[in-house]
């Protein structure tokens, strides 16, 4: 959790909205799959241990998902275990740095449209279970989030 607060943050503060293990139409889940304001994608897949790493060898079909990929992983993992050809970054609980870029890939266009979907559905399905949840139990939310609609 610690890796995925940092990723997270890190992430934000860049302007790009996330969303925690999305599932994919190729049937894999995306540990944080991320929007940006021009509608590039970036999956991170996080890695807590060496054992966590060699045991994956899905990682290779996210790369069909995303316009950037990047293994996340804390600062007691040798970076030298993870491929050369992918982004890194090292992240803790309060923030991260990437050490080493992703490459650039492009997405075709109907994949890029059924994501964007997919990503929008998910995060609107997940706030509205927020507001439902916060309703229910009489809770007030920050800011304009107590009421989106109005009323």
């Amino acid at each position: 959790m610690a890796i995925r607060r940092g990723v997270v943050r890190h992430f934000q503060e860049m302007g790009v909205a996330l969303v925690a293990e999305l599932p994919l139409a190729s049937g894999r889940r995306a540990d944080l799959i991320g929007l940006d304001r021009k509608g590039r994608f970036v999956i991170v897949e996080i890695k807590s241990s060496i054992e966590d790493f060699r045991a994956d060898s899905k990682w290779p079909d996210y790369l069909a998902h995303c316009d950037h990929f990047y293994f996340a992983t804390h600062s007691g993992v040798p970076a030298e275990i993870f491929p050369q050809s992918q982004g890194l970054i090292v992240a803790d609980n309060y923030g991260a740095e990437i050490l080493r870029p992703s490459q650039e890939g492009s997405l075709a266009g109907a994949t890029r449209k059924a994501l964007t979907l997919r990503f929008a559905r998910a995060a609107a399905d997940r706030l509205e279970r927020v507001l439902a949840h916060h309703d229910a139990a009489g809770l007030a939310l920050p800011g304009n989030l107590d009421r989106i609609d109005g009323g």
